[in-house]
């Protein structure tokens, strides 16, 4: 079967990791997977080209609104993997959210992340509660083995040697969602206490006047630094000498930073919003904040609080590799895939 994977892929972000997670999944069941970003695409003709020519024969969507709007009426069957922003934020605006409908109503198929986003969409679209499956981001971490923290350190200007300092480290896009700049007048207030303690931002420019926002506002900061993107395996390897990963973002579907660093071994403080929740459960895999203050509070209690950190690592890993198989997810879609090979056969 050939499949059109859409989705948007931007360097480094979620979404691009989780599609070409994906498209693994698809072509190790034989499947050829073209994967294809999105915002490559003006409208419905330019998809309906694409599907033409490349002789596709079903399609699978990552975000609803930004990837999914673009396949109904192809004749080709196809499915919804929902992001994260289109259940968040894309259902509070009327025009995004009937299209969105009118996607499901076509759509063989609809994956969420969570049983929460699963309750969320049917809430919605009621008409479409019977497609929808629930299964978890699948997490496989893979450091790479030869990075050097003292060189992430330098170019973090750090000068501190690296048994003397703690890392807190946020990975994400610079978009308004994420929040980033959140933590940043706290921590710094701390840092001035507690030379010892940074907060590292890490992630891709996605929106160009947001993320002169941040670095004014990052520059601003003492004790708080900002990097660009880093490789999968850099990112990971920075992770596991960090003190914690940090999310602060206002809305999320299901993080894979916050999935990525329990994988790792890492302690996780996130921002208390549903998506987070939905995976972090306060003090058994992780710790939830729901405000700048009480974040430093926490973050001061994990670092001098060996047994804390010890119990969280266990519990976030052992959750994690439960709930958060590969295996699994790769068995899901290539179950759901093989529902709509059925459709094209028709």
């Amino acid at each position: 079967m050939r499949l059109l994977l859409l989705a948007v892929l931007r360097p480094h972000t979620g979404n691009a990791v989780t599609a070409q997670r994906v498209r693994d999944h698809l072509e190790a069941a034989g499947h050829a997977c073209v994967l294809r970003d999105a915002s490559d695409f003006d409208s419905q003709p330019d998809v309906a080209d694409f599907i033409q020519a490349a002789g596709v024969e079903a399609a699978l969507a990552l975000h609803l609104h930004r990837a999914g709007r673009l396949l109904p009426g192809h004749g080709v069957p196809f499915g919804i993997i929902f992001g994260g922003t289109d259940l968040n934020e894309d259902v509070n605006d009327g025009e995004k959210h009937q299209a969105m409908g009118r996607v499901l109503q076509e759509a063989r198929f609809a994956v969420a992340f969570a049983e929460s986003m699963k309750e969320v969409a049917c809430l919605q679209w009621p008409h479409a509660k019977n497609k929808i499956y629930v299964q978890s981001q699948g997490i496989a971490t893979a450091p790479n083995a030869a990075f050097d923290w003292n060189a992430f350190l330098q170019r973090a200007e750090i000068k501190q040697r690296a048994d003397e300092v703690c890392v807190f480290l946020l990975v994400c896009g610079l978009r308004r969602v994420k929040d980033p700049l959140f933590l940043v007048d706290a921590f710094s207030e701390w840092h001035r206490e507690e030379p010892r303690v940074y907060m590292v931002i890490v992630g891709p420019e996605v929106d160009p006047v947001f993320t002169r926002e941040v670095k004014a506002g990052v520059r601003r900061a003492a004790g708080v630094r900002l990097l660009p993107e880093m490789a999968q395996g850099d990112l990971h390897a920075a992770l596991k000498h960090c003190s914690a990963l940090v999310n602060s973002s206002v809305s999320e579907g299901m993080s894979a930073a916050v999935l990525e660093a329990m994988d790792l071994g890492v302690p996780v403080l996130a921002r208390n919003i549903p998506g987070n929740a939905a995976v972090v459960t306060h003090e058994v895999t992780g710790l939830l904040f729901a405000d700048p203050q009480e974040f430093v509070q926490l973050a001061k209690r994990l670092v001098s609080d060996p047994a804390l950190e010890k119990g969280l690592v266990a519990r976030g890993r052992e959750y994690v590799r439960t709930f958060h198989s590969w295996q699994m997810e790769r068995a899901t879609y290539q179950h759901l895939v093989r529902t709509l090979v059925g459709c094209a056969e028709d």
